[in-house]
């Protein structure tokens, strides 16, 4: 414990000393094991740190908040409340722990009771700076308390932060009183906020008022026929065909599609959860990374830290390692679900050979302790001859500690939040996607030697190497990778340089890291938007990539450089939960034409659209020598259709997913528009329907 404090002190000094002292407080709170004795030293040390006259400088005026209407004030809207400031990147595996453990902490302590949390949102990467991109982590990690983008990282700096996840808790008068570094806080939390809470309650210092929430959630795509966060894709080769195994991340779902977008099965979705059973009621927690083995697909359910294993035959769903709940075993050992994880991100199957037997081994790309583990499906006997029994699962490859250190030693190796994994069968190697070092790794499989292939530096302790550079080993550049694919055909790497909004390969047999396609290439007007994840076509001719952000699967035909989005079609589903349903007739030229459509929404109630939220439209061609500009788009752009010389009638379906709201209640409503499309000789060859449509 430290002595007097200092009363002229300021705020950076005392967020320095009291980071110290809260580790020791931890340490002497384990010391009691009664409740009272731990509130008794807490009420001590806050009494003692309640009057330095330090308080934090509020948020600087011209930041852009999230989940609220206006932009808060610590002297205004935070006076007499408990606020818990939350320094975070949106990138970094540990804040997105401490996220978990703020959602546990505010379900038990409201606003109203006196706690507030705030996320100040701190960027390591340069991606990370834009509003844009905050606003997607927002909603795609389901962030309900209030967010503030600290572009410069000023608060940062005032409050000499060092390190994410960061942590500050102030008085009710905007001093500091507490600071927890990393995670793993949300007891200390909980007794902290408790003991503020009663003292200054009982000095009328705490207020029960309100904040202007606005939920930034509402501005999602909200149809459930597509796609959200889309994390990753797998192939799946059988006999009836390919199909893609795609982890639809932000529905909590795994779909299963034809190689043109067919939905065959869903798996999950509804809501989050943990659950076993059949593809209806199994559910998944941001499923993350897929990979197939004969009839059974294996997933890395991220938020649920396990893997879980698809019986394609049965359609069912069951857990094969993992308990539910976040672990911190770096070493493992144990067998199935009584082995815990922590943030499983990509898994794929590698055939371990050992004297002429050939086995199935799973690999797992272990964000959370940064670290390859195995799930041995067979008994196996692995490197150095050392025996494991099926279901036994294991780090294989890292020490723990986040850095990028290639070694000739696995354990002795380390690696950044590895979020990728390619299998290279046929060279014993396994290619990485180390997001946090900016770098792909080789793992060697044959002995579990880690070397470098690209990206990073040689520096291990030097994790801010990232930029967007072509290059060989060190001199390339990438920015937080979370994908990478393996070509056997064409011996190459695709990356997916998450970060840098592009797709890039590496040539084997040069080393040479070059973009291919994103930010303006094959054309200007084309973007990715923070594509995680890649799979390569069978005949090597198409790259599948998870366009994230965008909410899409696009589709790269590597012969003619051309890139489409794969329209997602639930077949039997796509009608459900429609709440209007239009039908028009329009008529096209028989020797081919164009059909432009734009929509103008009126409400016979009080509803009006909201202007935040994405209003989008959605075009279902009827027959593939129709095409159209684009099958997706906001409500103020025409959609426009090419028709071919034809004298067959058609009918053209448009989906419109728009966001009403009244003064106080947001609500979601699917449209269904359907044109009869006639053709006749006499009809224009361009055609323009400006259309009412009547909601009540």
């Amino acid at each position: 414990m430290c002595g007097l404090v200092n009363n002229k002190m300021n705020a950076q000094e005392v967020v320095e000393e009291l980071t110290q002292v809260c580790i020791q407080m931890r340490s002497h709170l384990d010391d009691f094991a009664e409740r009272k004795d731990k509130e008794k030293l807490i009420l001590k040390h806050v009494k003692r740190y309640e009057n330095t006259g330090a308080e934090i400088q509020d948020f600087p005026k011209g930041l852009e908040w999230f989940n609220v209407s206006e932009g808060l004030s610590l002297a205004q809207h935070l006076k007499g409340k408990i606020v818990l400031l939350d320094f975070f990147t949106y990138c970094c595996i540990n804040c997105m722990h401490v996220l978990a453990e703020l959602e546990e902490v505010e379900k038990k302590i409201s606003m109203e009771d006196g706690l507030v949390v705030i996320g100040i949102h701190s960027a390591k990467f340069t991606n990370e700076r834009s509003s844009k991109n905050v606003l997607s982590a927002v909603q795609r990690y389901n962030i309900a308390h209030p967010v503030v983008n600290d572009v410069t990282l000023r608060m940062w700096r005032n409050m000499g932060i060092t390190c994410w996840p960061s942590l500050i808790m102030l008085g009710p008068s905007g001093q500091p009183l507490a600071v927890f570094v990393g995670e793993d806080h949300k007891d200390e939390i909980l007794l902290y906020a408790k003991v503020m809470i009663a003292y200054f309650k009982s000095l009328n210092q705490i207020s029960n008022h309100s904040l202007p929430l606005k939920p930034a959630y509402h501005l999602l795509p909200f149809s459930k026929d597509g796609l959200l966060f889309p994390g990753k894709v797998a192939i799946l080769s059988s006999e009836q065909g390919t199909k893609l195994i795609i982890s639809d991340s932000g529905n909590d779902r795994i779909v299963i599609a034809t190689e043109h977008g067919k939905v065959e099965h869903i798996i999950g979705g509804c809501n989050q959860g943990f659950k076993d059973g059949d593809f209806k009621n199994a559910r998944f927690n941001s499923p993350q990374g897929v990979c197939v083995l004969n009839n059974t697909i294996y997933v890395a359910d991220n938020n649920n830290h396990a893997i879980r294993k698809i019986n394609l035959t049965e359609k069912n769903v069951s857990t094969v390692a993992g308990t539910g709940s976040q672990g911190c075993d770096r070493q493992g050992g144990k067998r199935g679900t009584n082995q815990v994880l922590s943030s499983p991100w990509d898994v794929a199957i590698y055939h371990h050979e050992y004297k002429g037997s050939i086995v199935p081994v799973l690999l797992i790309a272990i964000a959370g302790t940064h670290q390859i583990w195995a799930l041995f499906l067979e008994d196996t006997i692995w490197w150095k001859e050392k025996k494991y029994t099926a279901g036994t699962c294991v780090a294989i490859v890292g020490s723990g500690r986040e850095e990028n250190r290639n070694n000739s030693y696995p354990h002795a190796a380390g690696l950044a939040q590895p979020s990728g994994i390619a299998i290279v069968q046929e060279y014993k190697i396994a290619f990485l996607a180390d997001s946090e070092s900016s770098a792909i790794r080789r793992l060697h499989l044959d002995n579990g030697r880690v070397s470098a292939v690209c990206g990073g530096d040689k520096n291990p302790a030097n994790l801010h190497a990232f930029g967007d550079v072509d290059g060989k080993e060190y001199s390339a550049k990438l920015q937080h990778p979370l994908g990478i694919a393996w070509d056997h055909l064409n011996k190459r790497i695709y990356i997916a340089d998450t970060y840098n909004h592009k797709i890039k390969t590496v040539d084997t047999a040069t080393g040479y890291c070059k973009t291919l396609f994103g930010a303006g290439k094959p054309d200007r007007t084309f973007s990715f938007n923070e594509p995680s994840g890649l799979a390569v076509s069978p005949d090597g001719n198409i790259l599948y990539v998870a366009d994230t952000n965008n909410h899409a699967l696009k589709i790269i035909d590597l012969k003619n450089e051309k890139i489409s989005t794969m329209d997602i079609t639930s077949g039997h589903d796509s009608n459900k939960n429609i709440d209007s349903t239009f039908t028009f007739d329009t008529s096209v030229n028989t020797h081919g034409g164009e059909l432009n459509i734009l929509f103008n929404i009126v409400f016979s109630n009080d509803l009006k659209l909201n202007v935040d939220a994405p209003q989008e439209w959605h075009v279902s061609l009827p027959i593939n020598t129709w095409t159209a500009n684009s099958l997706t788009g906001g409500l103020s752009t025409p959609i426009s259709v090419k028709l071919p010389a034809d004298e067959t009638q058609n009918q053209l379906r448009v989906t419109l997913n728009i966001m009403a709201c009244t003064v106080d209640t947001c609500i979601p409503l699917k449209l269904s528009v359907l044109f009869n499309v006639h053709r006749r000789t006499d009809a224009p060859i361009i055609v323009t329907e400006e259309k009412e449509l009547v909601v009540g």
